[in-house]
């Protein structure tokens, strides 16, 4: 089973300090900060006004704080998963089926801790540069989002007991951390995404635990070529992350959210995003030469649009790298969709 946070997200968020075209440089140590926090106390905690067309407790707002955008990087891992089990003549629909209702269940849940905690931290405010979270913009209350979480952890249940049935023990123990990962993302004593573990929150999760878990429910064990192919969902999924960490850093920094981004500037945040993506790259390559898995390199379709994407993030600020955000998830679903069907040729 598995989940992601997508702010993590794996989402696209919206307003802008932004510039474009030869891109806004880094501020100066405690500049933008300075000038990110002067707003902040002139204009309080207030949030922006609902969008247009949403009422509050209505069915689209809480379409809206499920993110159904993030929903990407729960569906990347199960398919990859799927497609090694598949590759290796052990594929099970009905694991495959109960793995992915899971997955995106939790992920949903992840999202609905975000919203309240992070409104409720202060990370999100009018000042937001991402799309509306429903807290902030006063669709939903947290009492009706913290239920909402609940629920949806609920939901999560039969599928739960269905791949524990099928794989023991271990399933009940990656189902729990799953769900204790996504809240404790941003909340509890020590929210992960604040103290900047939220890149290795995602790798781990949305990458080794949900491929390998996908896989293990049906196979009944982790092959070699899960922990391989786990490795580039998980590097784009986080590459997502850093998107948004890079374009929110300033406000980041007025909350106390303390993401890689904002402990080691612009610049590390878009290396770490090159290097990601060229993780992401070598595993089809690498599969391709030692293990005759030449069908893997139809990823390699996609390469041109990462590479667009690494241009935007180096040399873009604000509110159009909500663009590269979206790209890059979308760029997610269309490796996963290539390297499960290159996987998949391989029998």
């Amino acid at each position: 089973m598995s989940q992601v946070n997508a702010n993590t997200s794996p989402a696209p968020d919206d307003v802008a300090r932004g510039a474009s075209g030869e891109g806004a440089r880094a501020p100066r140590a405690g500049e933008g900060i300075v000038s990110a926090a002067a707003a902040h106390r002139a204009t309080g905690a207030a949030g922006a006004a609902a969008p247009g067309g949403v009422r509050p407790g209505s069915l689209r707002a809480w379409l809206l704080a499920c993110r159904p955008a993030t929903l990407t990087a729960a569906l990347a891992p199960v398919m990859v998963g799927t497609a090694v089990a598949y590759a290796l003549g052990g594929m099970r629909l009905g694991p495959a089926l109960s793995a992915l209702a899971g997955a995106m269940l939790i992920q949903i849940a992840t999202n609905f801790a975000n919203d309240v905690f992070d409104h409720e931290k202060g990370a999100d405010t009018h000042e937001r540069l991402g799309p509306t979270r429903a807290v902030q913009a006063g669709l939903l209350t947290p009492r009706q989002v913290r239920v909402g979480l609940l629920v949806t952890i609920a939901l999560t249940l039969p599928f739960g007991v269905h791949l524990a049935l099928v794989g023991g023990w271990p399933i009940v123990v990656i189902g729990v951390a799953s769900i204790l990962a996504g809240v404790a993302y941003t909340g509890g004593p020590y929210p992960l995404g604040y103290h900047g573990l939220g890149d290795l929150f995602v790798f781990v999760f949305f990458g080794l635990v949900a491929v390998c878990g996908t896989a293990f429910v049906q196979l009944g064990s982790v092959p070699p070529l899960a922990w391989a192919a786990a490795v580039p969902i998980g590097a784009i999924a986080t590459a997502v992350l850093v998107v948004n960490n890079v374009r929110d850093r300033e406000t980041d920094v007025v909350a106390g959210k303390r993401t890689l981004a904002v402990r080691l500037g612009r610049r590390a945040g878009v290396i770490e995003y090159a290097m990601l993506f060229a993780a992401a790259y070598a595993v089809p390559v690498a599969l391709a030469v030692g293990e005759g898995r030449r069908w893997t390199l139809l990823v390699l379709a996609t390469f041109p649009r990462a590479v667009r994407l690494l241009r935007v993030l180096a040399t873009t600020d604000g509110r159009p790298l909500n663009d590269c955000l979206a790209g890059t998830a979308k760029l997610l679903l269309a490796y996963a969709l290539l390297f499960s069907l290159g996987l998949a040729a391989q029998l």
